[in-house]
């Protein structure tokens, strides 16, 4: 199985063969013919022809969506009828209507939109072709990463402009809200889902068994993001497993034969969303999705978004995917209409499988020189950035250097050959504008412009707005994290504990991934892998000896290493600062709500003092990210009684994984810890 991923991408810088500008044939001929040119598409073969009404007509009639409405109307003491007839009202909430008509409407609009922002939108045609083909054999489910509102029609959009049935798209119901924006959506396909929908018995039968007839029937292709939302830092997120469940759950009860997943990388050199989302992290409410909104970001359309990527995966048979990990005779113990809970087997393969399609849409994913950039900017002093300036030579010269490092760690690079490399570098400091400015040799951080003011910035406003530049980088940087983390890890754990035994650095090793599995994407059970890649990994670029027993430092390889760790350092010091704050502070039990402006303020604190050096501990992500690896770590619980989402501390537990992670406690402890998990 290890190289399932390694397939999605070749690493390298990009072949310009590979990849087509699909924006280059648009900039030559009509927009309308375009979207009013003949459109025929080869579906699922095993399909019969249905209407989306018919396909609701299905859902509503179906044996399982009868047996939980009379199981509900026991429990509620309603009739059979009133439960009915609200999921029949859930159901009308939530299922989309795709009309050719409205994809045309969709396509010409894009095509003015696209054409706008983008320099080029490159799509890898050999993926393209073996969608194509899959599609016509099996059900088909299309897995984009998320990260920006681009990513929700690019798809569609692609697929409409090359004659492949265009998907129905999970969404979230805020855009289902939005005056006629919402509608036009339903009817290019889109199927609306609400964010929290807890015990709702009724609704999670509706939604289930709506998406298994779109799966068993072959309806379309069906698109979703496994990662459940859009990623506010750029980042990978750990993937929900719901969908999940629900388009699997056809294959394992036997009611089709093999379903393909095709994970597709979507890579932004810049993110239309950027200045939003950075905001959005340091507690600045996200506004709500709405027509006037759309209408009032059209100033979008006059700056400049460089390139898009487009990466088509290749198709992975479920079947082929599953074997050996889950036995299907199990479901049929039980007859296929009644409610199934998933047994642990059925749970540990569908999480293995999300985490693997995340892992290989970041193997797919294009880095661009700008990543390579933000990554080492973010690696000098802040007041470098903000006062004396970095010098440019400097920074060319790293990132070159860089450039190597990634290339020999298996990156794809979104390098152009056919420009002098100081004009690539040059042009990708001036499409960021907005996060950096180059003068005299020298490149600053930009620091928002503030409106004319009555009075002098505060301290803390000044963090602030630096606040906001740095993160800003650092969401550019995160998007080639995936290359380096677990050589990072691995750098890290050999400065930390000092130690050159291959067993204690393991130990160490495994602990920084439970510790850090939110920030970074793992695939369960892998750690032994892992770990042999990021020996592998350092020992190719000169950094370290390797033998049995031990891994030893090499002279050579210095460099790297002190990079690797520096890249880590910022989460590293981040999650210092919160173990600090919930083991000293006065507070047992908390919420949520009270923990993240209270560890905002403390860290802004640290940083006008001079005691914190990230900025990155103010994002509310590292923040949460914080608290649910204290619940997996069992340091802290969620107490169930609770409506506010309270947590309980255990200060011990935290000090112990702050002493872990400073070096205090050495790893040979580690092994004898009665908790297993530390």
């Amino acid at each position: 199985m290890t190289n399932t991923y390694r397939d999605s991408g070749r690493a390298g810088l990009v072949d310009e063969g590979e990849f087509v500008d699909i924006l280059e044939e648009r900039r030559r001929s009509s927009d309308l013919g375009h979207a009013l040119r003949t459109f025929n598409p080869h579906p699922y073969q095993g399909a019969s022809p249905c209407s989306a009404a018919e396909l609701n007509k299905a859902v509503l009639e179906s044996q399982y969506l009868r047996y939980v409405t009379k199981e509900i109307a026991m429990e509620t003491g309603s009739s059979v009828e009133e439960v009915r007839k609200e999921a029949c009202g859930i159901l009308e909430e939530m299922s989309q209507n795709l009309q050719l008509g409205f994809i045309r409407l969709m396509g010409y609009t894009l095509t003015k939109v696209f054409k706008r922002l983008f320099t080029s939108i490159f799509v890898n045609m050999e993926g393209l072709n073996t969608l194509q083909q899959a599609i016509q054999e099996t059900p088909v489910i299309l897995m984009p990463n998320h990260r920006s509102y681009v990513d929700f029609l690019i798809v569609s959009y692609i697929l409409f402009t090359y004659d492949i049935p265009v998907p129905v798209i999970a969404a979230g119901i805020p855009l289902a809200g939005m005056k006629m924006v919402g509608e036009i959506l339903r009817r290019s396909g889109a199927f609306f889902i609400r964010r929290a929908i807890g015990s709702d018995k009724l609704y999670w039968a509706v939604l289930s068994e709506y998406v298994k007839a779109i799966v068993r029937r072959g309806y379309a292709p069906m698109e979703f993001y496994v990662e459940g939302l859009r990623s506010r830092t750029l980042k990978s997120l750990t993937p929900k497993l719901g969908m999940m469940h629900m388009v699997l759950e056809p294959y394992f009860k036997g009611e089709v034969f093999d379903i393909t997943f095709v994970p597709i990388s979507i890579s932004y050199d810049r993110v239309l969303e950027e200045s939003l989302l950075a905001h959005e992290l340091l507690g600045v409410p996200k506004p709500k999705e709405s027509t006037t909104g759309l209408l009032k970001a059209s100033k979008v359309l006059q700056e400049d978004y460089g390139t898009m990527h487009v990466n088509f995966g290749r198709p992975l048979s479920v079947r082929q995917l599953c074997h050996g990990k889950i036995n299907r005779c199990q479901y049929n113990l039980i007859p296929r209409d009644l409610p199934q809970k998933p047994t642990a087997e059925a749970q540990a393969c569908v999480s293995w499988l999300a985490h693997l399609m995340v892992r290989i849409q970041e193997e797919g994913s294009l880095i661009s020189p700008w990543s390579l950039m933000a990554c080492l900017l973010l690696q000098a002093p802040i007041t470098v950035l903000t006062e004396e300036g970095l010098l440019w030579q400097q920074l060319t010269e790293k990132t070159l250097w860089l450039r190597k490092l990634a290339l020999d760690y298996g990156a794809r690079l979104n390098w152009s050959g056919q420009a002098p490399d100081s004009d690539v570098m040059s042009s990708a400091v001036a499409l960021h504008r907005s996060v950096v400015h180059r003068k005299a040799g020298r490149v600053y951080l930009v620091q928002e412009e503030e409106p004319a003011r009555k009075r002098p910035i505060s301290p803390e406003e000044g963090v602030t707005r630096t606040a906001a530049a740095v993160l800003m980088l650092a969401s550019y940087r995160n998007q080639l994290l995936h290359v380096f983390v677990r050589p990072a890890l691995l750098a890290t754990a050999i400065h930390i504990t000092k130690s050159t035994q291959r067993s204690e650095l393991f130990t160490f090793f495994c602990f920084l991934q439970d510790l850090f599995s939110y920030e970074f994407i793992f695939i369960p059970d892998k750690l032994s892998q892992d770990f042999e890649e990021a020996c592998l990994l350092l020992k190719k670029c000169g950094a370290v000896h390797i033998s049995q027993q031990e891994v030893t430092l090499s002279d050579v390889g210095l460099e790297a290493l002190s990079f690797l760790q520096a890249l880590l350092q910022p989460f590293i010091d981040s999650y210092q600062m919160m173990f600090g704050y919930l083991s000293e502070e006065e507070v047992d039990v908390f919420t949520e709500k009270q923990f993240l402006p209270a560890v905002r303020n403390l860290a802004t604190k640290l940083i006008l003092s001079g005691e914190l050096h990230t900025y990155e501990a103010l994002s509310s992500d590292t923040q949460k990210n914080v608290l649910s690896a204290l619940r997996r770590l069992e340091a802290v619980t969620k107490l169930r009684a609770s409506e506010q989402n309270e947590y309980k501390v255990n200060k011990a537990a935290v000090r112990k994984i702050g002493d872990i992670l400073s070096g205090k406690i050495p790893p040979q402890m580690l092994q004898t810890t009665p908790d297993a998990r530390l």
